[in-house]
């Protein structure tokens, strides 16, 4: 597992020795998530987090000059080459580019290649742009003119032979007009944003893995090992240099890429030769607000040297060459444009605005929408009324900033004003709910406007019950949200506590089966059944998670659990505290962690018809076991810090984690030396390893439920 937190940012303050550990770990590190993303296809870090790493180890190198002979650093670019493909050694050794982030650092690119010729600051040197294509790079070596070998960049040394694969590609040459006995073309295959999109699509219907971003897309369809399934999936190829030639096909980088558009290869239209770092800047800003219009995905751009003598001057490093770097665009930041706004109704009836957008990449996931937070935000103000983002409103056909932050919904974080044409158009909010019609409201401490409709409205009632079957509540296997659409829109779940009228009325034994419905069978259908005759039993803290009460989630649930033990005095009590003169009322808001919004939505909850079926309905399917207050000085796993691991088959992770916390234990996520205690369940892995490896005592899901049923005296 590649670790994601390791930078301190205090590299100039540690020892030597500190240093070089950490630089070796960083490396480590590097290694792992290159394997990853070159090899498997499959980042296990985001962009930022990975340029942060680069960054970080550059600064300790530079801060511990003493410890570069002793740092073990590789030498090779990408991964090592997968053994599905034949490897092969490229005549020409691949290799990567040097990234800058900044201004700043583009600047510096400048000066340093001046130095390094002897130029000074008034010599001309220009330099050819090219947006980066966020592909696979590929090397086509052609012989007399005929296609003969197509390798990946492999590691820099040893590519992938996937020739077969790359006939297929529809712009690729298979012939092409050359005096040359050899001449070798390189470039980037690359996935259109239409065609990935469409692919999902596919790759959804057939059950299988969805593709993060184009470039995972076309790196898998390029390694194929069936050729035919590379031709579906209509991979396209950009040309933008040269390795092994007989002789030169220019003086000038852009000459030479305009030499292999008229050979017949697709080069980018967008490329452009700059005289001035202020151009190459201009050019990359101008990119920028290109990059969601285009139909193939970029994450910045490549300056060059534009003059091939230059080139060859200056030469190579390790593994990049020196008269080159890539202007990478923020890994969480891109402009893209709002094409519409929709509005989404949530579990709690809530109206929420989203942004429907260009398809941008932002830090290696393509965003197509972003969070428009609720009126008062589309407005241009906050809820307290001040004014966010200057007053400016957010319209239909802005160009805007989108903002993602790791996992964090993205969101528009600024309009570009300058960019705002005459066919924007204001947002006009609904004053209806959108999907059933019913009247929203908007209570005077809240920012939200909310559907009223409850139950009655499709997209409230699919969220209140994927809410009520998800793991946190009654965890029914195989319940996901299609089943819930499906037994909704039949009209089979009216409320949630259907869902323990199923077998009854449509079980095998009825007249209107659910296994002979398309897509059922037999054995599907009694596995259903069998897991929510499974779920009858649930403690109180997750029923009351389960009722989707506004506020109330699972830390909420568990406080009311310990505080009312069982479920007729949670309800007697918060029946009667409808009236907040009572003594109830008192009892529920002075509740530690509770306080008087949530008891309002509590009372709020029970007092509304949409609690009818809970108390008429539902309590009447459940065994609900009750909360038995313990004497922590008697239990067993007091002050032990305990980690579960594997798959737990009798209770759920959050189930597991609120016992060893009611018997007075910590959970934690990580194995270290202060772990007591690890809990394995089936399919353990690295954590079962290393906790033997400390010594650590190992019980598994068994052992570990007789030391409960031990202290519980079953």
């Amino acid at each position: 597992m590649v670790q994601k937190k390791i930078i301190n940012n205090k590299s100039s303050t540690i020892s030597d020795s500190e240093a070089l550990k950490l630089a070796s770990q960083i490396l480590a590190n590097i290694a792992q998530a290159d394997e990853a993303y070159h090899r498997y296809d499959d980042p296990k870090l985001t962009d930022s987090e990975y340029d942060n790493l680069k960054i970080e180890l550059e600064r300790i190198k530079s801060s511990h000059p003493k410890i570069l002979s002793d740092l073990q650093e590789t030498k090779r670019v990408g991964a090592q080459v997968s053994k599905s493909f034949e490897k092969v050694k490229h005549e020409l050794k691949m290799f990567s580019l040097s990234n800058g982030n900044t201004r700043d650092d583009i600047e510096k690119f400048g000066k340093s290649i001046k130095s390094f010729l002897g130029l000074s600051e008034t010599d001309k040197l220009d330099f050819c742009s090219e947006p980066k294509i966020d592909g696979l790079s590929l090397s086509l070596r052609y012989e007399d003119g005929i296609l003969r070998r197509a390798l990946t960049r492999g590691d820099g040394r040893y590519g992938e032979n996937v020739t077969k694969n790359a006939l297929e590609i529809s712009n690729v040459p298979k012939i092409i007009d050359v005096k040359m006995r050899v001449f070798e073309v390189r470039g980037e295959v690359y996935l259109g944003k239409k065609d990935f999109l469409k692919l999902n699509e596919e790759q959804l219907r057939n059950g299988s893995k969805v593709f993060a971003n184009p470039r995972n897309a076309a790196a898998g369809s390029l390694r194929q090992l069936d050729s035919t399934k590379t031709k579906d999936r209509k991979l396209a190829f950009f040309a933008y240099s040269w390795g092994e030639t007989s002789k030169s096909i220019g003086n000038t980088h852009y000459d030479a890429v305009e030499e292999l558009k008229r050979l017949g290869f697709d080069v980018n239209p967008l490329s452009r030769r700059c005289p001035t770092v202020g151009a190459l800047i201009e050019h990359y800003n101008e990119l920028m607000f290109l990059r969601a219009t285009l139909n193939y995905d970029i994450d910045g751009v490549v300056y060059k040297v534009d003059n091939l003598d230059f080139q060859e001057r200056l030469g190579f490093r390790a593994t990049t060459p020196r008269w080159a770097i890539a202007h990478k665009f923020p890994a969480e930041i891109a402009i893209t444009q709002i094409k519409d706004i929709d509005i989404q109704v949530g579990r709690t009836g809530s109206i929420s605005p989203v942004a429907r957008l260009e398809p941008v990449n932002i830090g290696g996931v393509i965003v197509s929408n972003a969070t428009l937070h609720n009126e008062d935000y589309i407005v241009g103000r906050s809820s307290s009324g001040e004014p966010i983002r200057g007053g400016v409103d957010i319209r239909v056909g802005d160009v805007v900033e989108v903002f993602r932050a790791g996992d964090v919904i993205p969101k528009v974080n600024s309009v570009i004003l300058s960019k705002r044409g005459v066919n924007t158009r204001p947002y006009v909010f609904p004053t209806c709910c959108p999907v059933c019609g019913s009247r929203l409201t908007k209570q005077v401490t809240d920012s939200v406007l909310r559907c009223t409709g409850g139950m009655k409205c499709f997209s409230q009632a699919i969220e209140k019950i994927n809410h009520f079957v998800s793991k946190k509540a009654f965890n029914i296997d195989g319940f996901g949200k299609k089943n819930v659409i499906f037994f909704y829109k039949k009209k089979w779940l009216v409320d949630p506590s259907d869902i323990f009228l199923l077998e009854k009325q449509y079980g095998s034994n009825s007249n209107n089966r659910l296994e002979d419905l398309q897509g059922w069978g037999q054995q599907s259908a009694f596995k259903l059944f069998q897991a929510i005759n499974n779920a009858r039993e649930i403690s109180l803290s997750n029923l009351i998670y389960s009722l989707g009460i506004r506020h109330v989630g699972e830390q909420v649930s568990t406080l009311l659990e310990k505080h009312y033990c069982n479920w007729t005095n949670f309800f007697d009590q918060a029946s009667k505290a409808r009236n907040n003169q009572s003594d109830e009322w008192m009892q529920l808001s002075l509740i530690d962690g509770i306080g008087e919004t949530i008891a309002s939505s509590i009372v709020e909850f029970f007092s509304s018809d949409e609690s009818n079926w809970v108390t008429s309905k539902l309590i009447n399917h459940l065994n609900i076991r009750s909360y038995k207050p313990v004497s922590l000085s008697e239990t067993p796993l007091l002050d032990l810090v305990i980690v579960f691991t594997g798959a737990l088959k009798k209770m759920t992770r959050s189930e597991a984690k609120a016992r060893v916390e009611q018997l007075g234990g910590k959970v934690v996520t990580s194995i270290s030396r202060n772990t007591d205690l690890l809990i394995a369940g089936e399919n353990s892995g690295s954590k079962l390893k290393k906790a033997s490896e400390l010594g650590i005592k190992v019980l598994s899901e068994i052992e570990w439920l007789e030391t409960l049923g031990a202290h519980d005296g079953k």
